[in-house]
């Protein structure tokens, strides 16, 4: 896996596929190759980048504080090193808030942008929960915080059919995840984003993504956002949680893929 160097920090990404490029943000706490299901049809027409943001996955963890705009700048560097003058962004959760931010500070780089499971600024409810994350994270033996974020995320619906992986995936957690320090640092970032008031400055055709019973990220945080980016789209998948990109995977791949086609 290749990586550039940001700001002293490496950032590593994967690359897949070929045709005009396509940058691809991972959310709280996971790598970019989480990306695979959704790049297995994005790659029949894009070139993929599928970034590490630092603290995650094979990029450093250099000590905190971060923020989205410190990752988004992370971001920038590797376009600009790899000489993309300008791709279409798609960022997941904690990605979204990248690609908004970068989207703002360097609008010249991003044509398109999907923005899934998003918010522009934190209230009350979604602040104590990036800080209930943290605690829980120095506290739980990373099965039971795995388990923390799976009941988040995913709809209830979806956990039961599921349920089989997921304990998987809970059992598989205490072989490198993510360490306390990086976590905690890319809580601090989700926690201080804050675009709202800045979202009609974005230009990029957008359309935004949301499940209809996320209660990480709720519904009316993307509603909010719509209302403030003219021209954007607003798409809600029915039944479904955070993780909708996973819940409801061909409606999902077929609905972005079509948006970054035209756009």
């Amino acid at each position: 896996m290749p990586s550039i160097l940001s700001d002293g920090t490496q950032i590593h990404f994967e690359e897949r596929g070929s045709g005009p490029p396509l940058i691809l943000l991972m959310g709280l706490g996971a790598p970019g190759s989480l990306w695979a299901d959704h790049v297995a049809a994005y790659e029949q027409h894009f070139r993929c980048f599928m970034i590490d943001n630092r603290g995650a996955g094979e990029s450093d963890q250099p000590p905190g504080p971060y923020t989205t705009r410190m990752m988004a700048e992370d971001t920038a560097h590797v376009m600009q090193s790899l000489g993309i003058e300008q791709a279409r962004v798609a960022g997941l959760s904690m990605g979204s808030g990248i690609a908004q931010e970068l989207a703002l500070a360097h609008p010249n780089l991003v044509r398109s942008l999907v923005l899934i499971s998003s918010w522009a600024r934190c209230d009350a409810y979604s602040q104590a929960v990036f800080d209930h994350f943290k605690k829980m994270r120095a506290l739980a033996l990373p099965a039971d915080f795995v388990q923390l974020l799976q009941l988040w995320i995913a709809s209830p619906a979806y956990y039961a059919e599921h349920l089989g992986k997921l304990v998987q995936d809970q059992d598989n957690a205490a072989d490198g995840y993510m360490p306390l320090p990086a976590f905690a640092s890319q809580c601090d970032a989700c926690s201080s984003h804050n675009t709202l008031e800045r979202l009609a400055a974005i230009s990029a055709p957008s359309l935004l993504t949301v499940g209809e019973l996320d209660m990480f990220t709720p519904m009316r945080l993307s509603a909010e956002m719509h209302a403030r980016m003219p021209g954007s789209k607003l798409l809600i998948f029915d039944g479904c949680g955070h993780i909708h990109h996973w819940e409801d995977l061909q409606r999902f791949n077929d609905q972005t893929l079509q948006f970054l086609l035209e756009h």
